[in-house]
Parts: C-alpha cells; sequence; structure tokens
C-alpha cells in the first residue's frame, strides 16, 4: 500500500485534470488516474482539433438536468470569464465563432498542456495508463490498480464521464462506482447526436446526403434552436439537430421549419406562382431551398405541372410543411456518434455547492458524469470547469 493522498482523482479528462489542478493550488497532495495512455483525448478531437473550450452565453437554462436549478451554483463560482482568464494567461489565442463559442486559435492541445501545466506547478502526481480494479472505502478509499498497487485518500473524485464516444475509452465506469455506493443514476442516453430515421423517411432523406440548410429545429419539450441541419444517409444532424437531441424522446417527432426567415410560405409560394406561372415547382422552391432539396419535395408533394397550374390549396399543403415538417425519428445514431452523455448520477445525491454526495463522506462526483448537460457549443466544457472547481475547493 502507498503513502496515502488527500486526495484521488479517477479521469484526466477535462474535468479531472481542472480538479487535480485546483485542490493541488490548495496544498493537497493529489493523485490524478487515467486508464488511457495520454490526458485530455476528448479535449483533443473538440471543435474539429480547435477545442470550443467555454460559451460567451453560458447560463442555468441552458443545461439539462432532473433538477434544472442544479448547476446555477457552479457555474456561478466559476465562470466562463474565469476560464477566458485562465487561457489568457497562457497566451492561448483564441476567437468567437459563432454565437458565444470559443474556439483556439491553434490547437486543443494549447489547453491540455495548459491544464497539465498547471497541474505540475501544483505538485499533482498523474499516472497514466493506470486501469482501476477496484474501489472500496472504510476510513478511506482504496483504489486498486491493475498492476497491483493500491493507493489510499481521504477524498475521491469520480471524473470518468460517461459512455459517448467509446472509441475514445469512454465508459460508464463512473456509474458502476456510484451505485456501488448507494447513489441513484438517471438512465445515461445519448445526447448531442444524429438522429436516424426509419426508411419510409429516409427515401426523402438519404438522396439528400450532404445537403445542409439554415432551419428552425425543436423537440416536443424544449427550446427552438435557429441553426444549420444536415442530411445524412441514416436522417438527419447539424447543429439544430444536435441540439434537438438532447430533449427529443423516443416516438415523438420533431419540428422543423425550413424557411425560418418567412413568417408563412403559403403566401410566398402563391407569389411566385403569380410572378412565373410558367415555371416548375422545383425551380420555384429552388429559390429559397438548395436546388436538390426544392427538387424532392416538389416532386413528393406537388403534380407534375408548371406553377400556374398547381392550386393554391396543394401550395398552401406544401407551405405548411415547410413551416412545420414533423418527422418522428426512429432513434439515434447512438453513443459512437453522440457528443456527451446526458443522463448520469442523480443531482438529488449531491451538494450543487461542492459536488460532494451527501451519504458517502469524502466523495465527489463531477463533470459529464452528473446528470447535467449543456447545450452544443462549449457548454459542456464549462460544466467541467465549473463542477470541477468547485469540488476542487471542497476536497
Amino acid at each position: 500500500m502507498s503513502a496515502p493522498f488527500d486526495c484521488i482523482i479517477l479521469g484526466a479528462g477535462a474535468a479531472g485534470l481542472m480538479a487535480a489542478m485546483r485542490a493541488g493550488q490548495r496544498g493537497r497532495r493529489v493523485l490524478l488516474l487515467d486508464h488511457a495512455e495520454a490526458p485530455g483525448k476528448k479535449i483533443l478531437i473538440s471543435g474539429g482539433g480547435r477545442c470550443n473550450f467555454t460559451n460567451l452565453e453560458c447560463r442555468p437554462e441552458r443545461f439539462l438536468s432532473a433538477n434544472p436549478h442544479f448547476a446555477r451554483s457552479a457555474l456561478a463560482r466559476y465562470t466562463q470569464h474565469d476560464f477566458i482568464a485562465l487561457v489568457a494567461k497562457h497566451r492561448i489565442a483564441f476567437h468567437e465563432k459563432t454565437l458565444g463559442q470559443l474556439f483556439c486559435d491553434g490547437s486543443a492541445r494549447q489547453i491540455v498542456a495548459m491544464l497539465i501545466a498547471e497541474c505540475a506547478a501544483a505538485g499533482v502526481e498523474i499516472r497514466l495508463g493506470q486501469r482501476v480494479t477496484e474501489v472500496a472505502r472504510d476510513v478511506a478509499f482504496r483504489v486498486a490498480l491493475a498492476d497491483g498497487t493500491r493507493v489510499t485518500a481521504p477524498a475521491l473524485v469520480l471524473a470518468t464521464g460517461g459512455p459517448a464516444i467509446p472509441k475514445m475509452g469512454a465508459t460508464g465506469f463512473a456509474y458502476d462506482v456510484a451505485r456501488q455506493f448507494g447513489l441513484s443514476v438517471v438512465a445515461p442516453r445519448p445526447a448531442l447526436v444524429p438522429l436516424a430515421f426509419a426508411e419510409e423517411d429516409l427515401a426523402l432523406m438519404r438522396p439528400l446526403a450532404g445537403v445542409a440548410l439554415p432551419c428552425r429545429a425543436r423537440a416536443a419539450a424544449g427550446p427552438a434552436f435557429a441553426e444549420a441541419m444536415l442530411f445524412t444517409h441514416r436522417g438527419l444532424s447539424g447543429p439544430a439537430v444536435l441540439q434537438v437531441s438532447s430533449y427529443w424522446r423516443e416516438a415523438e417527432p420533431i419540428s422543423l421549419d425550413l424557411l425560418p426567415d418567412v413568417a408563412d410560405a403559403a403566401p410566398l409560394l402563391r407569389a411566385a406562382k403569380r410572378a412565373r406561372p410558367r415555371a416548375e415547382p422545383r425551380t420555384a422552391l429552388a429559390e429559397h431551398l438548395p436546388q436538390r432539396l426544392a427538387g424532392a419535395l416538389a416532386e413528393r408533394h406537388l403534380p407534375p405541372r408548371v406553377m400556374a397550374e398547381i392550386a393554391d390549396r396543394d401550395l398552401a399543403r406544401l407551405g405548411a410543411l415547410l413551416k412545420a415538417w414533423r418527422p418522428v425519428p426512429s432513434g439515434t445514431e447512438g453513443y459512437a456518434k453522440a457528443e456527451v452523455t446526458a443522463g448520469g448520477v442523480d443531482t438529488a445525491a449531491l451538494s450543487q455547492r461542492t459536488m460532494a454526495t451527501r451519504d458517502v463522506p469524502g466523495l465527489f462526483v463531477i463533470g459529464e458524469a452528473v446528470d447535467v448537460t449543456g447545450w452544443l457549443g462549449g457548454y459542456n466544457f464549462q460544466w467541467a470547469w465549473s463542477s470541477a472547481w468547485v469540488a476542487g475547493e471542497a476536497v
């Protein structure tokens, strides 16, 4: 048995690195463990390799949880502006891309290097390639490793994330440990994930793979997202659809407004009929929609005639569809394509000020392992930084 630490953190991703940094800065003897051979692997692939590390518009209502107020305290105690200050301290150049999303000008590796440097300065011991075989607790937490090593500490932080992106080594390990100590887990599910559709809808969607357009999308519950959508071979993707996927529930339709800048599409189509009576419907529609989509919708929903010969009621029907297309997904593309995991360790078991478990002294759960899921665009990284910071302040 090795000499005890003050704190053992499982998971050297965004949340684990941040918690280790802060705890180390407070003089705690911190051991950070990860089964991967390198730290921050999800950071490195995020944002197309440039890491969308936070969002200027972070606020609690842009996070999903069974307790919609849970994230408020951590997000207020360590804000996006605090993390931006850390990035600036390390002279990492960054820019706002759109909708408050901040990206490195250079590489996501700069964010990982920054966190590693801060951990080193704080005296954190990082051990990589370490597979945990057992976690137990009596007087202190005991963690057994595959190489036969055992380490102990009075505090244990679960920062191993969820099962999204399994090719990166992601698993539900945090949930298993949480259940071992009597914590409830809100059923995990893929989030920020492309939506899949049955063959009937794919007959339209599959030939349109690669076509993108602005839309306003929403699920039955949740806000509307005015961003781009993308047709794929399996259904729909793009930022608007990824956002909606976090709110979508099985068997429910989603609603897609394909002409978000137009109040009513029917008058638009009637005006096109008057202006170009001899035009084919696909030509008239292509003035407002991508050409391939215009052709597919005209073929499916209008008779094969010129605009002058199409009844206004048929144009009105198509206009209603353009403003509120309601396809029903058959599912999602799963954890392999999900950016994050929704659900996780039930917040009812945790302190929103410290992320400590209420009934297991010394046990903390942070980051994606918790039932808090942010919008697309840097929100989930900010939750990692914020939840990790408040835990690092408390261990």
